[in-house]
């Protein structure tokens, strides 16, 4: 005779309701059948662990005994003359005679470019280039080998299409920096030979430039920063610092 299988058919258990905590989450017994999720609270959760895991992968930054002794005989309150400041950054820069000497300098504005001729200064021999039809059409194509253009007036008309390509790169003419003249060609020796050409960064009203090496005379190194403020102009500068690598930075009264 059959066996009755009804007893061994378990019975179903009506669903257990979500609990909720008061707070607008919900949260269901998994054995349950369907399961809500508050999307906002989950996303919530997700953005606060995130955060915890950038606060642990952000660890302070450790600095040497030589930086720390260097850095404490920086008053940090006082504006340093830059003859004064060139000779504590010689006493306290540990990349000694081989370093270079960095200016960062904090301006009123993005955009600023130009050239400056320092009177102390061996910087990269620049190539520069005189508009004419042939460049024209290079430039569309995006080849770019000059670092400074040169033009007439006249010219103007055919480059400013090209502000968006020159401009960013601080290669546009400007009267402002004499690349704008009546005869470029007889120029073009004065461009050509070592000078400090300086710009902002894309996004920051910030210049960070190179005006010599320690192991130059501090006269020499003064008479560097004198030309380049010159040349960018002392009220276009809000704040200025002197460092070399790897030293702290001394800021400085011009």
């Amino acid at each position: 005779m059959p066996k009755d299988k009804s007893k061994y058919v378990k019975e179903e258990k009506p669903e257990k309701k979500a609990k909720s905590t008061g707070k607008g989450e919900k949260f269901a017994d998994m054995s349950a059948g369907e399961v809500i999720i508050d999307e906002a609270a989950l996303e919530k959760q997700l953005g606060e662990n995130i955060k915890v895991e950038e606060k642990k992968e952000k660890q302070p930054k450790v600095r040497g005994k030589n930086y720390l002794a260097s850095k404490k005989q920086i008053d940090k309150a006082k504006s340093y003359p830059p003859k004064d400041a060139i000779e504590l950054l010689k006493k306290i820069s540990t990349a000694k005679n081989s370093g270079t000497v960095e200016l960062h300098l904090n301006v009123i504005e993005k955009g600023l470019s130009g050239e400056a001729k320092l009177p102390h200064f061996e910087g990269k021999a620049l190539k520069v280039a005189i508009f004419n039809d042939e460049l024209l059409e290079e430039i569309k194509a995006g080849k770019i080998n000059f670092d400074v253009l040169l033009a007439t007036v006249a010219d103007m008309e055919h480059i400013m299409p090209l502000a968006k390509i020159l401009g960013p790169k601080g290669l546009l003419p400007n009267p402002k920096n004499g690349t704008i003249i009546p005869d470029p060609k007889k120029a073009a020796e004065k461009f050509s030979g070592n000078a400090l050409r300086y710009k902002t960064e894309k996004d920051f009203p910030l210049i960070h430039t190179v005006i010599g090496k320690l192991s130059q005379p501090t006269e020499e190194l003064v008479a560097n920063i004198n030309a380049l403020v010159k040349a960018i102009d002392p009220k276009k500068i809000k704040k200025a610092f002197l460092k070399s690598p790897m030293s702290p930075s001394i800021k400085v009264a011009l």
